[in-house]
């Protein structure tokens, strides 16, 4: 088995796209006149220094690699892409915890910046079996740490989810109605757009071709991040926003140009931290989950009956179900379709559920996890074989419970396949509610967006994606 890097060997994931020469940065290199015979000197720390033939030594400059860099490149793709950049790391995310203790025991308020923290469900879930506690508390015990380290807010995601799946829900009716009256080719089947690493993929790989199909509702953490900078009353580039994610790719989608404010000069999402690396946080203090303090969460936008909430469906946010069921009452009237039944098609990762009516097939939903699923959907859509209208697309296999920043099982007693298992059963006897039952959505639909159909909503609730164009360099070239 080839070896990969150490942020792949910590997700212990088997389904990735290899890695290319095509990842390569461009790097202008300063010539200057000096005399042959120089030497490259490795220091005990691991540091590169040049040796002139003098013996007089110089430090070489590192070449660094931004998120940024990441995005804009037609090279490799994996199930997680472990990017280790400053502005995304446990490290800055304490540094500015600190910063900020500094600057207020100094008085300087001004520039004390706001913080905010955002909680998905699947790093919740992943933390309360690693400390064996239940969601509940570990969403409250996350709270308590999270205040500790000097947060002014802490809040959790259902208000985006909601967002996140009434929209998708209105865009799909929207690419029905538009394919059925001939008025827009390429929008059915609409796929998904809350992966960022299948984004990133059909960006990068395939481009003009596949995007059109993709939903252009932000992901959950991207309308967070739009709510906390838009809608809390305080000055956008005053607060920093971190968000608990269960995936390394959700630092690219962080740091998206299409989420930079140029006129708050700020992003909407500031800093990702994931399941494991809050994991390493809690061990580099020496802390346990169990020893903090639980705090209760913030509602700026209004109290909710229950702290910790899921959605029907798949652990990835159950975009499939709730579009299927809102579709069939909305396009077919019949509302009543109870639990979907799915049934798999190459594997697991890859099942179908369809409406029927006289034989006839009404609507046909997919769930496709993994790369080898992906690609094989692509190929569809490539031959003109696609028979579905609507495909939920993750890129790790199992979804985003499985995802690539999850904490990993400890110990050999339990298997990957175990826990992920145990994580989905913890997903479905969370307490589940519908969105659009959510009065707090309504309000903030009326109130803050000007309506579900308005320029306002498109800014904050809606994105769009890029082909990215191969460099042809030598290196591209496939012999």
């Amino acid at each position: 088995m080839s070896r990969f890097s150490g942020a792949l060997q910590l997700t212990n994931l088997d389904d990735f796209i290899t890695p290319s020469q095509e990842c390569i940065k461009p790097v202008k290199i300063e010539t200057t006149k000096s005399v042959t015979g120089a030497k490259i000197v490795i220091q005990d720390d691991g540091s590169y220094l040049k040796q002139d033939p003098g013996g007089v030594l110089q430090s070489l400059k590192k070449v660094e690699i931004s998120l940024t860099d990441c995005l804009a490149c037609s090279g490799c793709i994996t199930s997680a892409e472990g990017v280790l950049v400053s502005q995304q790391s446990q490290e800055e995310l304490l540094r500015v915890f600190n910063l900020n203790k500094e600057l207020a025991q100094a008085g300087n308020l001004t520039d004390v910046k706001k913080i905010v923290v955002s909680l998905a469900i699947q790093p919740i879930l992943s933390l309360s079996v690693k400390y064996g506690l239940s969601a509940e508390d570990t969403m409250l015990r996350l709270s308590g740490y999270f205040r500790q380290l000097g947060a002014d807010m802490v809040l959790d995601m259902n208000i985006a989810d909601d967002f996140a799946l009434l929209e998708n829900q209105q865009e799909f009716i929207e690419r029905y109605r538009n394919a059925e009256n001939d008025q827009v080719k390429n929008i059915i089947p609409m796929l998904a757009s809350s992966c960022p690493g299948w984004v990133c993929y059909a960006e990068k790989t395939h481009g003009s071709y596949i995007l059109p199909y993709i939903s252009t509702v932000k992901s959950p953490q991207q309308i967070m991040g739009s709510l906390v900078k838009h809608n809390l009353g305080m000055n956008a580039s005053s607060v920093y926003h971190v968000t608990l994610m269960p995936c390394y790719d959700k630092k690219l989608e962080a740091a998206r140009e299409d989420f930079f404010n140029t006129e708050a000069q700020t992003r909407d999402v500031d800093c990702v931290i994931t399941s494991i690396e809050l994991e390493q946080m809690l061990d580099s203090a020496g802390l346990n989950l169990n020893q903090i303090e639980p705090k209760p969460l913030d509602y700026p936008w209004g109290k909710s009956d229950k702290v910790c909430n899921g959605h029907e469906g798949s652990g990835s946010g159950g975009y499939a179900d709730h579009i299927f069921k809102y579709a069939t009452k909305e396009l077919f009237q019949q509302d009543n379709c109870g639990k979907l039944e799915y049934r798999n098609i190459r594997n697991p990762d890859f099942r179908e559920v369809t409406l029927e009516q006289n034989g006839e097939v009404l609507l046909r939903f997919a769930i496709a996890n993994g790369f080898r699923n992906i690609q094989n959907l692509v190929q569809k859509l490539k031959r003109g074989k696609c028979n579905y209208h609507y495909v939920e697309v993750m890129a790790c296999p199992s979804g985003c419970l499985n995802g690539g920043a999850q904490i990993r099982p400890q110990g050999e007693q339990q298997s990957s396949h175990e826990l992920v298992k145990h994580l989905e059963n913890l997903y479905n006897d969370l307490e589940k509610y519908e969105p659009s039952s959510n009065q707090i959505v309504k309000e903030l639909y009326a109130s803050w967006l000007g309506g579900a159909h308005s320029d306002k909503a498109k800014v904050m609730l809606r994105t769009q994606y890029h082909a990215i164009e191969k460099n042809n360099i030598a290196l591209n070239i496939k012999w």
